[in-house]
């Protein structure tokens, strides 16, 4: 075979998505720290499955480039943590090099995964390597370097699949801990995966999904609740929830111009919970509404759907009350809406669309105590997620709508999720609204620029100059136990023990997690501290929680300023925050 076209390129990137879902539990497996949040398999599969669904019902006599930008537009949406993120531009940085391509030849495939590089690394602003991005890096520079004019199609793919083996297997030796817990990239070996399953589609074997690995896992709405299901029938009159992808038309096919504010506006005067996505010639649109026809009505005018879905809110109701999944549950799952604007008057007619306030504030959160703090904080938009299920980009981008202002301050509060949301801001460029990323790392850097926050007299630079300033004073750590045996740094890792974590450094681990609790403190507080914050678990009992917060007062009283919270957060026992 000597050229690919877009049927085979489907194909491909079917497969991989479904090889990548395949073998994602093993990629989570590769955790380097022994905590029960290794996820990178997960986040990556939940990137790609998103790019998947873009193009399954697309013809398979498809434009190549339209393909593949669907496919990447997919994955920008759906990317979650960094490596979700790193894979999404990956796909975007192949989906350029399809421009003005009705086929691919494999010097063509060649510059399209050395155009995936590059647009990779751009993408960091500090890369590192052993990870995803050497593999992309050292399999393309190979399949660049020796790839013939002559080759065939299955030959490129197989060579660069080798290839990017010998990188992944690599990894260890330029990233040390990689070799000290006798591991491979866990990132990498899900991009591994993915080209394997692209590979195999050019051989005639279309990977499909193992019905034994499970459904597609979706990420858990903390207390089980459901913001778009969070409605009073005073406020939205149950309605319906319509969502739609418009493809925009052409003048020639007797289609009205596109105006995106006009449009914006007329969703604003008919519904509530809107969220627009727009990329290139596809609007992405979430609205509820008593009148979806209406919508649908005024859409088409400038354009052609390609998916529609209309749900019962009434229904909703009463499904939410049951404890049954909500229906409009993929569109911007794990967003709470704090704050909702009060309903238009019938009679005011049409309103220009614009934000009601200038300033507002979006959090990560991962517990029913930790929205609480962050609520009362003036947190406008709680998005649900943390360690173990970082939110997508997409969620983000649904918190920035929701928040109705001009500028937008997000908190990802967790390392992983940084990335996407900088991404969700890149999506919101050229919009009315600006948002910006504080790039909090833990739930204490979030608490503390959340107290920071304030924009009497300020202009945005400037508050985000304070908060990121904030982060800097913030000292952290945790508790949480051990998922396996091993030894990192020096010490000795015991399954079930607890381990007290100062950032990534592990500083000891302990059959008790109070006794945890109490090296971890140890560790941060210096002579300079003058505030020590411990957020508890759901795992800690109302009885270790006065414990703690005695012994604390007891020890560190006389120099400090304590104070216990209780957050309710999964998988870690302790938080903890020294200023």
């Amino acid at each position: 075979m000597k050229h690919i076209d877009a049927k085979l390129l489907k194909q491909m990137l079917l497969s991989g998505a479904n090889n990548l879902y395949n073998h994602y539990p093993e990629v989570d497996q590769l955790n380097v720290f022994p905590v029960p949040d290794g996820d990178t398999g997960m986040n990556m599969n939940l990137t790609v499955s998103s790019g998947a669904r873009e193009i399954e019902n697309r013809p398979d006599n498809d434009d190549l480039y339209a393909l593949a930008s669907s496919f990447s537009r997919g994955l920008l949406m759906g990317a979650r943590g960094n490596s979700g993120v790193i894979t999404s531009q990956i796909f975007k940085g192949f989906s350029n090099a399809m421009q003005g391509k009705k086929t691919l030849t494999v010097l063509d495939l060649a510059e399209a995964f050395v155009s995936a590089k590059e647009v990779a690394y751009k993408a960091v602003m500090k890369p590192v390597e052993g990870t995803i991005l050497t593999v992309i890096r050292e399999s393309s520079d190979a399949l660049k370097l020796m790839v013939k004019e002559n080759m065939s199609i299955e030959d490129a793919m197989d060579l660069f699949l080798e290839e990017a083996r010998k990188s992944l297997d690599h990894t260890p030796e330029l990233l040390p801990v990689l070799k000290e817990v006798g591991v491979v990239d866990s990132g990498g070996a899900g991009l591994v995966y993915l080209i394997e399953g692209m590979a195999e589609a050019t051989h005639g074997y279309v990977v499909i999904r193992n019905a034994d690995v499970g459904e597609t896992p979706v990420a858990p709405v903390i207390n089980s609740a459901y913001a778009g299901a969070q409605l009073s029938e005073d406020e939205e009159g149950y309605g319906y929830c319509t969502q739609f992808i418009l493809r925009i038309g052409k003048a020639e096919d007797g289609k009205k111009p596109f105006d995106e504010k006009k449009f914006s506006r007329f969703l604003s005067t008919h519904g509530k919970s809107i969220v627009t996505v727009r990329d290139d010639d596809i609007v992405k649109v979430h609205v509820h509404t008593l009148t979806p026809g209406n919508m649908l009505n005024y859409a088409q005018q400038f354009g052609e759907f390609v998916t529609i879905t209309i749900e019962n809110m009434s229904e909703e109701h009463d499904n939410i009350s049951q404890g049954k999944k909500a229906t409009d549950y993929d569109i911007g799952h794990g967003v709470h809406e704090e704050k909702k604007p009060e309903a238009q008057a019938e009679d005011e007619g049409p309103v220009e669309f614009k934000p009601e306030k200038d300033f507002a504030l979006v959090a990560v959160s991962s517990g029913a105590g930790l929205d609480e703090m962050f609520t009362q904080l003036g947190v406008d938009v709680i998005v649900s997620g943390g360690q173990t299920m970082n939110p997508s980009t997409e969620d983000f981008v649904k918190a920035i709508a929701k928040c109705h202002a001009k500028h937008v301050f997000l908190l990802p509060n967790n390392s992983n999720i940084v990335l996407a949301a900088s991404q969700a801001c890149e999506v919101c460029e050229g919009g009315e609204v600006t948002a910006y990323v504080v790039p909090s790392k833990t739930i204490p850097q979030g608490l503390s620029a959340a107290m920071s926050f304030s924009f009497a007299g300020e202009d945005p630079e400037s508050i985000l100059k304070t908060m990121k300033a904030s982060l800097r004073k913030v000292k952290s750590g945790q508790v949480t136990y051990a998922i396996k045996d091993t030894d990192i740094s020096g010490v000795h890792i015991t399954k079930g023990f607890y381990m007290a974590m100062k950032d990534k450094n592990i500083v000891s681990c302990v059959k008790d997690k109070m006794v945890a609790l109490s090296d971890l403190i140890a560790s941060l507080v210096k002579r300079t501290a003058s505030v020590l914050t411990v957020i508890v678990g759901e795992d800690v009992s109302d009885e270790e929680l006065a414990q703690v917060e005695e012994s604390l007062n007891q020890e560190y009283g006389d120099s400090l300023e304590v104070v216990v919270y209780r957050g309710d957060q999964a998988v870690y026992s302790f938080l903890v925050g020294v200023e």
